[in-house]
């Protein structure tokens, strides 16, 4: 009998030698064993290194640190630069990630996590999956083709386009039918992996999982709604087949299947969709580490127990952040020969990780995912780390490099670790657990933590007090919105089927300038206020020529509508290049909130009265929502999510009250990321959607019932939430209506029954096309056979701040004309 008790970098192994025509392998867990070795065993003598661990990052940001990727796309929309150009600032940025990731000690480095727009519009590339409308003719699928089905052109519309799960982050939605013929048309995935290993960094491809891809897309126009489409997956299958050859021929030794989908409620057909899926692909894939991941949220138990079973599937990937329940689940079954990739650096937050308990937790699953060597027949020791370090999900949701912040706040900035900070966290995780901490790095951690905790700068005691005592009441407002509309339109006078924009106009070079150098102290506030209030004085007119009910004074004062409040409000920190992709080239720069949030000041009522003094028509006050604000920042993590969200929504209580006194009698208070907060798991939706309604009507409780009240969302599917938009009790919503092919107006179709005003968009503003007023004035019909005359307003999708003038006065007068043309042909049918 032998007994091998070793203990190497503190943790004890266990010794079992094979027979001697088999590999022999080293496996380190918290036991040890007692073996008799067979007859004719050859021992060998072992040269033993110490124990290494792997990290991995699921994705990375892809505009770059300044946003580079951004102005290179923009200028080659604009036909100011060639397709050359782009694709050099694209493989410069690509290299420039990798590096950084191989120099930061990442192992398992992602490729095609770069898009030129969204990734998911690449893997539609990818299949060859173009809606007949682009003129697609087969071939490898170019710019001609890729962004114009992003963004439309002056012929063809845009495919729709729709929020990523939970996220500020939009996709663009795949059309799907029975007729389309799926071909190998973008070879963008092996081109990126080949491209990184001719610069000596191997990667591991990624692509967007063929079940999740199914799941996230939408019958094409034309198809019936309840058109399977998980029915498309035998046809798909064979180009992920294409593909796989490929990157096995390029010489990738694994590859990512994304599969986010797996974290939501999925029925048993579709969870058979994943094992057959897979099943199909197992020849393909022999020979590879398959590694699936899974992230912002739980993986239900039945959902773990389908990916946990397929045999293909070397390794899994879970969201150990937001994922609470994910971490029982992998302790009470998870498989011992599979790689574990333990996301436990947020990819979601801009916070510090909490390096000792994520180390305590990488601990826990150490017996799940036992660390094994292979000896070679030299006694030569190979690693094959079964637990991985990584993030929580792709760290495109976070901001790229902390190093940029040279004016942020010191305590604040030790608080936080953007995209590149990131890194080092994982990489500094993965060393802890494979005994080389780095003490120092783990001990300054521990002392911005400390800091964060007792600063007296995140408590406020009298905002927390106002806060808690809101409980015990609905704030709802004392009268139906019937009758409130009939007190408004008494004193509005509006005429039917009224008009109106949704905020913002156009944000020309020369506004931005200005506010900059404002900012910069280069320019006197006289100066800026003279220049702002011409802007706006250009933009009443405009509305007024085009002949808009409700005006709005376009927003030139603002730089973005989370930034301008959060940096007016107490408990906000900003950056200045902490910009975040929301969609194709369009970033946003999300607040920090680090303490109780409260208002010292009014915030709009200045800028919103001098819009209403221009103007006898009706003038918006612009605010943007609680919900909305929490949503769109870096929300702290030491309190619950609603407990912040009570405290903005009182904030903007205080504004919306000092509107109604200066006067203004439309006050907007838009909500477009209501929708996007929403949990992926149905068992925690009504939880969010109480609060998040009930936050709301915090904001306007107060007001009169001659003040009315309207609110906006935008690009998501509201109508599984339609009841409790209703219960916003808002006077008037507008919503995005016309990407998404009207999918809106079905709710209403069905037989649910709206009370309030409501202004379902009319044209789409992400795109240049300028509709017609034809095209207008059908929108509206079909609108006015599911909706009352009497609640029904006329408004663009969204606000027009990307767009062009050149775009928008055409675009705002066809809408007009439109109104009208119904207006009159309903008071000829009366």
């Amino acid at each position: 009998m032998l007994t091998v008790a070793k203990k190497l970098s503190s943790i004890y192994m266990r010794l079992v030698l094979p027979t001697p025509s088999s590999s022999t392998f080293l496996s380190f867990g918290s036991s040890v064993s007692v073996f008799s070795p067979p007859r004719g065993t050859q021992f060998l003598r072992l040269n033993f290194r110490f124990r290494t661990m792997a990290s991995h990052v699921v994705g990375y940001p892809r505009m770059g640190p300044k946003r580079e990727l951004k102005f290179a796309l923009e200028s080659f929309w604009d036909g100011k630069s060639n397709s050359e150009d782009l694709e050099k600032v694209a493989a410069d940025l690509r290299l420039s990630i990798w590096k950084q990731m191989a120099d930061a000690g990442i192992k398992y480095i992602p490729s095609n996590t770069f898009s030129y727009y969204d990734q998911v519009l690449d893997t539609t590339a990818m299949l060859g999956a173009v809606p007949p409308r682009y003129g697609w003719n087969g071939g490898e699928i170019g710019f001609d083709v890729y962004f114009p089905m992003a963004r439309g052109n002056a012929s063809v519309p845009a495919m729709e386009m729709t929020k990523w799960f939970d996220t500020n982050y939009h996709y663009i939605v795949p059309e799907l039918g029975p007729d389309v013929k799926f071909s190998y048309a973008s070879h963008k995935a092996v081109s990126e992996y080949k491209e990184a290993k001719s610069l000596g960094i191997d990667t591991v491809p990624v692509l967007v999982g063929p079940v999740s891809f199914l799941l996230l897309s939408k019958a094409a126009k034309g198809v019936e709604k309840s058109f399977p489409l998980l029915s498309l997956i035998e046809k798909i299958l064979p180009v992920y087949k294409e593909v796989i050859a490929e990157l096995k021929a390029a010489g990738a030794s694994w590859i990512q299947f994304d599969e986010p989908t797996l974290v939501k409620d999925l029925d048993s057909h579709q969870l058979q969709a994943f094992s057959h899926a897979y099943s199909e692909l197992e020849s393909p894939l022999s020979g590879l580490n398959v590694l699936i991941e899974t992230y912002f949220a739980d993986v239900p138990a039945e959902a773990f127990k389908t990916v946990t079973s397929l045999k293909c599937v070397t390794a899994l990937g879970f969201d150990l952040v937001r994922g609470s329940k994910n971490l029982d689940l992998i302790k009470s079954g998870f498989p011992s020969e599979k790689y574990l990739f333990a996301g436990v650096v947020d990819g979601r937050n801009i916070w510090a990780n909490d390096l000792a308990a994520s180390l305590s937790t990488l601990q826990a699953l150490e017996n799940v995912a036992p660390f094994v060597c292979i000896l070679d027949t030299i006694g030569h020791l190979f690693s094959s780390d079964k637990l991985v370090v990584s993030t929580s999900c792709s760290l495109l949701h976070t901001a790229v490099d902390l190093v940029n912040e040279t004016k942020l706040d010191e305590e604040i900035k030790s608080w936080l670790a953007f995209a590149a900070q990131k890194l080092v966290e994982v990489n500094a995780l993965a060393k802890a657990l494979a005994g080389q901490k780095d003490e120092a790095f783990f001990s300054a951690n521990a002392a911005a933590r400390t800091s964060r905790k007792s600063s007296p700068r995140v408590t406020n005691g009298a905002v927390q007090k106002a806060a808690a005592a809101l409980k015990g009441s609905d704030h709802r407002r004392a009268t139906t919105v019937s009758a409130r509309l009939e007190a408004q339109q008494k004193k509005l006078s509006l005429p039917s089927l009224p008009t109106t924009t949704i905020g913002s106009f156009p944000q020309t070079l020369e506004l931005r300038k200005v506010r900059r150098e404002y900012k910069a102290n280069k320019i006197s506030e006289e100066d800026y206020v003279k220049y702002i209030t011409e802007e706006i004085s250009k933009v009443v007119k405009l509305q007024e020529d085009l002949d808009i009910d409700v005006l709005v004074h376009g927003e030139p004062e603002r730089n973005d509508m989370v930034e301008y409040f959060g940096e007016q409000l107490s408990g906000f920190a900003f950056t200045a290049n902490g910009w975040v992709q929301s969609y194709g080239s369009r970033c946003v720069k999300p607040p920090i909130i680090y303490g109780d949030v409260s208002r010292p000041k009014p915030m709009t009522v200045f800028w919103s009265s001098r819009a209403q003094s221009m103007s006898k028509r009706p003038m918006k006050g612009m605010l943007t929502g609680p919900v909305t604000i929490l949503n769109w920042s870096f929300v702290r993590d030491d309190q619950p999510r609603f407990e912040t969200c009570y405290q903005i929504a009182l904030a903007i209580k205080d504004e919306v009250e000092d509107l109604e006194k200066a006067g203004i009698n439309v006050i907007q208070i838009d909500e477009a990321a209501l929708r996007e907060g929403l949990p992926l798991r149905k068992s925690e939706e009504a939880f969010y959607l109480n609060w998040a309604v009930h936050s709301f009507r915090i904001t306007n409780c107060g007001v009169q019932d001659t003040t009315q009240i309207h609110t906006h969302m935008c690009y998501s599917n509201f109508n599984d939430i339609i009841h409790s938009i209703i219960d916003m009790d808002a006077d008037v919503i507008t919503i995005e209506n016309s990407r998404s092919d009207e999918k809106l107006l079905s709710v209403f179709r069905e037989g649910v029954k709206y009370g309030a005003g409501i202004g379902p968009g009319v044209y789409d503003i992400h795109s240049q096309r300028i509709p017609s007023t034809e095209e207008i004035a059908d929108r509206i019909s079909k609108m006015l056979a599911v909706l009352d005359t009497n609640i029904l307003w006329v408004n663009p999708d969204c606000g027009l701040k990307t767009r062009k003038y050149t775009e928008v006065k055409p675009a705002l007068s066809n809408m007009v004309a439109a109104a009208k043309l119904l207006r009159n042909q309903l008071a000829s049918t009366k």
